[in-house]
């Protein structure tokens, strides 16, 4: 015998909308500021500052995949854009050759350095000026507890 679904209740359903709201309309709003302000996506800024987070500036390419959420082939295809702008270089890794590393240059750098205060306004204005102290912790401590099994179900990112 089947069961009846379990419908979300009235608050459950309000919260999810607004949820659907900032997962799906903030990567929007992203896009667009980095768009007009520095010529790149998110995804892109997204990929430059993990690289440039790394002390060596440098990562296999498969770990950087993992980290952006992005398919390999996506990443190969955005590699080879950033090659083209010498944003990165890509080569073997000396310690197993099946691996790629990607290594930021310096202009590839200079990209983050130049994109980021506008970018970081951005999410200022949208993510945490509206929230006080006390509520940017709630939010986090409640991200972190959502994002574990959505993580472990994704393989562990």
């Amino acid at each position: 015998m089947a069961t009846s679904p379990r419908w979300l209740d009235d608050e459950q359903q309000a919260v999810w909308q607004d949820l659907l709201t900032v997962v799906i309309g903030l990567p929007t709003l992203l896009d667009r500021q980095l768009q007009r302000d520095a010529g790149i996506s998110n995804f892109e800024y997204s990929v430059l500052a993990r690289l440039s987070m790394t002390g060596s500036l440098t990562m296999r390419l498969s770990d950087l995949a993992t980290q952006c959420n992005s398919t390999q082939p996506r990443l190969s295809k955005l590699m080879v854009r950033f090659e083209q702008q010498e944003w990165v270089t890509r080569y073997p890794d000396p310690d197993n050759g099946r691996y790629t590393l990607a290594t930021l240059t310096d202009a590839g750098r200079q990209k983050v350095v130049d994109s980021a205060p506008d970018h970081v306004d951005q999410v200022r204005r949208l993510v945490f000026e509206p929230l006080s102290t006390a509520q940017q912790r709630q939010l986090g401590a409640a991200l972190a507890r959502i994002a574990a099994p959505v993580r472990e179900h994704l393989g562990g990112h």
